[in-house]
């Protein structure tokens, strides 16, 4: 028995399931006879499915639309106005049939109908809505605009249809509009202002900036309390590059909702990304200072000061010894009250960095990698990455065994990544420096396809340089001798580089490697800050060796000689100028452009 009630069931379902399926079929064949225009084949589903459908609005809009395209006026003018007769108060009907009055060439009576759709319109957010809908399915904007503009009247609320109003000036391009109405609606994004950002970046021009700032300002008076608007205004002077500004604004909003410090070290490290590195300390200070030891952003803050102080005094070519003493006592200062440990791995990596280079200890920093390369607790990047710079350091001190070994457990335990790769090319450039020419190519021939795009550039650079300069000639000689002379300026020994520079071209006169000579002892030069005298070996390469490789290097190092340290803008701009014209394939000529309109005062 209880089996026959089952089955019983189960047609009953399958009936009731079958007169749906046919409605389906009905809905998407008259859609593709109004796609394929025949109208009267779509009509005529259209009309069945409305009538068997609760007098559904969407398929009453389809058959009307049929008998519009049929230009059967008449009959849909009646059809309208009989719904209008049964539902007075549903607006849409009125702008249903204005659209077929504005088809039969009837503007005066168009007009007539979207006008006293608009008067009828009652405090009624659903009605107003459904109005406004209809005037934008037309294309029908600014009777859209109007429409809301009204709602917003007639409810005394002025963010009640604010998100469609500045849709809407959005579309019709009024500008100081759509940021009023998107600033009203601002509640609509307060959890995520990343879509409103999104929809300003794809609409503004740059001037827009200043439109939306200047609102901006007003709103945050009216609204103190409105976090969002701040925030915005925040985001703006970031566009702007005003990051002093935008500090001020993200100090205030941490202040007042008694934040980590995350959004004031965000400001930070934008403002050192673009050079800004004044605001960058001040950011960082603010954390060290004001959120303490216990802020989970208080020790990359201090690492960062601490690099952005060190980018700051190089920044000035004239820097001195008591100057990079004076950061030096910072790291010793920090690393003494925070301790040598794992979470501190990072910065001695990079304390280790500043001793190395800019103070040539490098028995401290040897030290100082050591410590990080037995810690146990450390991550395995930090100690790879201090294995890496510890091998460059042994190196530079004469310990090539030493270099290989470090540099070989790293690709070892990095085959895949990038520090593995990062490995195997200071292993080939050390078997290059060292004259095992073939096996280091074939190494460069590996890393061409790097995942990084520095290190795979740089491979095909060694690569192709070891290829042609063994290929002019029957010996080796003058290849090692320039080998030498970039290790020994490595090992910043930079007399005996000379030397062995100057031995090229009095044993191997107008060889290949004539110009390359003279971009090494650029090179130098620029290292001893030397400048005048860099700038000659640039101006020679240019002179003589306009169609070799080194020339468009040449030319980009002496212009930003020129830029940065020279400060002598015209010339510079000058020189961009002629590298993007007479180099137009190399690889410094976007960069190039980019500058020479910066120096110009272009807006990039």
């Amino acid at each position: 028995m209880e089996r026959y009630f089952n089955i019983k069931f189960i047609i009953i379902l399958l009936f009731a399931f079958l007169p749906s399926k046919a409605w389906l079929q009905e809905a998407r064949l008259a859609a593709q006879y109004y796609q394929n225009g025949e109208y009267e084949k779509a009509a005529t589903l259209y009309e069945k499915l409305y009538s068997s459908n609760g007098n559904n609005d969407y398929y009453f809009s389809k058959f009307t639309e049929c008998l519009i395209e049929l230009k059967e006026f008449d009959k849909v003018e009646k059809l309208i106005k009989n719904q209008i007769g049964l539902q007075p108060e549903a607006l849409q009907y009125y702008v249903m049939l204005g659209n077929v009055y504005e088809r039969d060439f009837k503007d005066d009576e168009a007009k007539k109908m979207y006008r006293e759709a608009i008067n009828k319109v009652e405090p009624n957010t659903s009605s107003v809505i459904k109005l406004g809908s209809s005037f934008v399915n037309l294309g029908k904007y600014d009777l859209a605009i109007e429409t809301y503009e009204k709602g917003i009247e007639l409810l005394n609320d002025d963010k009640a249809f604010a998100r469609s109003l500045a849709d809407l000036y959005r579309r019709t391009g009024d500008k100081d509009n759509m940021i009023k109405y998107y600033l009203s609606g601002i509640n609509n994004y307060a959890s995520n202002l990343s879509n409103l950002k999104t929809t300003f970046e794809r609409t503004f021009e740059e001037d827009d900036y200043a439109r939306l700032q200047s609102q901006l300002y007003s709103k945050i008076q009216e609204n103190p309390d409105e976090v969002a608007y701040v925030e915005l205004i925040e985001w703006t002077f970031i566009h702007e590059k005003e990051f002093d500004k935008a500090l001020r604004q993200a100090k205030a909003l941490d202040r007042r909702l008694d934040e980590n410090g995350q959004r004031v070290y965000e400001i930070g490290n934008v403002a050192f990304n673009h050079g800004d590195y004044p605001t960058a300390i001040e950011a960082y200070e603010y954390i060290t200072t004001q959120k303490g030891i216990n802020s989970s952003y208080y020790l990359f803050s201090k690492s960062m000061l601490l690099k952005t102080k060190k980018e700051q005094l190089l920044q000035d070519s004239h820097y001195t010894t008591e100057q990079l003493k004076s950061i030096e006592q910072e790291y010793e200062s920090f690393l003494q009250d925070y301790g040598y440990n794992s979470r501190s791995a990072d910065l001695i990596i990079e304390y280790a960095n500043f001793e190395a280079f800019y103070l040539n200890n490098y028995d401290k920093a040897i030290g100082l990698l050591k410590s990080v390369v037995e810690m146990q607790s450390a991550s395995k990047d930090s100690r790879a990455l201090a294995k890496l710079d510890l091998g460059d350091y042994y190196l530079i001190q004469g310990d090539r065994w030493e270099s290989n070994l470090l540099y070989a457990q790293v690709d070892k335990d990095f085959n895949e990544g990038v520090l593995g790769e990062q490995a195997r090319y200071k292993n080939a450039l050390l078997s290059y420096f060292m004259g095992d020419f073939e096996w280091a190519q074939e190494q460069f021939d590996i890393l061409k396809s790097a995942t990084t795009k520095l290190i795979s550039n740089d491979a095909i650079d060694k690569s192709v340089f070891i290829l042609d300069n063994l290929g002019l000639d029957t010996t080796a000689v003058p290849l090692q001798l320039y080998a030498t002379s970039e290790l020994l300026v490595f090992q910043n020994k930079y007399d005996e580089a000379f030397q062995t520079l100057d031995s090229i071209e009095i044993n191997f006169p107008e060889h290949g490697l004539e110009d390359d000579v003279l971009y090494l002892k650029a090179q130098i030069y620029k290292r001893e800050r030397q400048y005048d005298k860099a700038i000659e070996q640039y101006q020679v390469i240019l002179d003589k060796f306009k169609e070799e490789i080194r020339a468009d290097n040449a030319l980009f190092e002496m212009a930003e000689l020129y830029e940065n340290v020279l400060e002598d803008k015209e010339k510079a701009k000058s020189l961009y100028e002629q590298l993007f014209l007479e180099f137009d394939n190399s690889t410094f000529a976007v960069e190039a452009r980019k500058r020479f309109r910066i120096l110009r005062g272009d807006e990039i």
